[in-house]
Parts: structure tokens; C-alpha cells; sequence
């Protein structure tokens, strides 16, 4: 099983932590968010990462180098301008001529998820992308008011209204790829919903094991609190 990471984001909003480090280097607890996720993959049977970097490459590269020390073979695609979450897809495609599904996911994640299952569920389905999908309920602050004309017919206070939420962890079939745009900026929900329009399969997959992503000072924070 193989997987890509994107790790290429600048991080924006874990500064300043961020204008020294990249943020897949930021460390929750002793260790970078990355080298959590990568010996995490390893476990679960991934032999080969594909790291889509970006922002201070440099570093990440001196600190991964070939992965021989966490024991998968490491890759690097470096992207000359900003391709967003789906364009280094195609990139790395082509350039290691990748022919079978392959696991995508943001360097920020840090989940207990069951990659194998995950993969296998893919296949199973015959899906041209499977996206990791979570509940997530928003919690309106105010009393919702439902009007009929002029009158109020009814009012709620604080209800809860039910999501499901992309967690950034896919697998993606290689000829999908073929919907990608060369060397333009393109994320994964263009992707997405360029695929279901052209009809191919894209299948949620629930995850329901432990998710987050590490998108403020505050997740790093509790995570850090958490022993990662």
C-alpha cells in the first residue's frame, strides 16, 4: 500500500510557530506531526510515501530523507508554484508512474482510523475516490426563530444542526487523476465534484475512530496535552 502526505502547506495559522518550521515539522509532544502520521501509516501496512512539499522542503527532506530510519521508503515531490490539495496528485502520479489506488491525506492529521480498512472498503466498492467522512454537529448560539408571514410559529433555542464533514484522509484511483489539470491549482473538492459530475464513484467512508487536524495553537495545544 502507498500513500501521499501533503505536506506543502504554509501553515498560516499555526504562526509563529511556522515562519521558523514547516508546519508538518511542528512537534506534538517529542515528535513532528509528520513522524506521527508516517510511523502510523507504517503500521497499518503503507511501504511507500510520497511527501508533496512545498514551504522549507529543505528541512523536511534533511529530517526524513529516505525513511530507511522509520522504516517505509520516502519520495519527494517538490512543486515549483502552488498546485493546491489535488494538483501534486497528478504530479506525483506521472512522475512515479503510480498505477494502483493509493491513500491521500493532509500532513496535519493525527487519527486512530484503520488505513487498511479504509483501502480495502475502496477497492471493495470499486470507487473512483473514497473520502473520510465524520458527524459534526454545529451548535447555533441563538434561539432560531421559524416565521409563518409575520407571525413567529415556533422558536428553538440553541439547536444543533448535523454534518458530515470532509476529514482530509482519501484514496484516489489513479485514471481519476486524469480529471486533474496539469501544472494548474486545483483542491480536492474541485476534484470531488468534477468526478461526480463526470459520474465517476466517489464513496463516503464514516470514520469513527479518533480525528483531528491540527489547524490552530489551540488543537496543538490539546493534542500536546494529550501525549499526541
Amino acid at each position: 500500500m502507498k500513500a501521499i502526505i501533503l505536506a506543502g502547506g504554509l501553515g498560516t495559522r499555526l504562526r509563529p510557530l511556522t515562519f521558523a518550521v514547516p508546519k508538518p515539522l511542528i512537534p506534538v509532544g517529542e515528535r513532528p506531526i509528520l513522524e506521527i502520521l508516517v510511523e502510523n501509516l507504517k503500521r497499518h501496512g503503507v511501504s511507500d510515501i510520497y511527501l508533496a512539499v512545498g514551504y522549507r522542503a529543505e528541512l523536511i527532506q534533511v529530517y526524513f530523507q529516505d525513511g530507511r530510519q522509520f522504516g517505509v521508503n520516502i519520495h519527494y515531490s517538490r512543486e515549483d508554484k502552488r498546485l493546491g490539495t489535488a494538483g501534486p496528485l497528478r504530479l506525483i502520479r506521472d512522475r512515479f508512474e503510480l498505477s494502483e489506488p493509493v491513500l491521500v491525506m493532509n500532513a496535519d492529521i493525527m487519527t486512530k482510523l484503520d488505513f487498511q480498512e479504509f483501502y480495502q472498503t475502496h477497492l471493495k466498492e470499486a470507487a473512483a475516490i473514497t473520502v473520510g467522512i465524520r458527524e459534526y454537529e454545529h451548535v447555533v448560539p441563538y434561539g432560531v426563530v421559524q416565521m409563518d408571514g409575520g407571525r413567529i410559529s415556533a422558536i428553538e433555542e440553541r439547536p444543533r444542526l448535523p454534518f458530515h464533514i470532509n476529514c482530509g484522509i482519501y484514496v484516489v484511483s489513479p485514471d481519476v487523476l486524469d480529471l486533474v489539470p496539469k501544472d494548474e491549482f486545483f483542491d480536492m473538492p474541485d476534484l470531488i465534484g468534477t468526478a461526480v459530475r463526470s459520474g465517476h464513484k466517489v464513496f463516503g467512508y464514516p470514520i469513527r475512530e479518533e480525528w483531528v487536524a491540527i489547524e490552530s495553537l489551540g488543537d496543538l495545544t490539546e493534542e500536546t496535552k494529550k501525549g499526541g
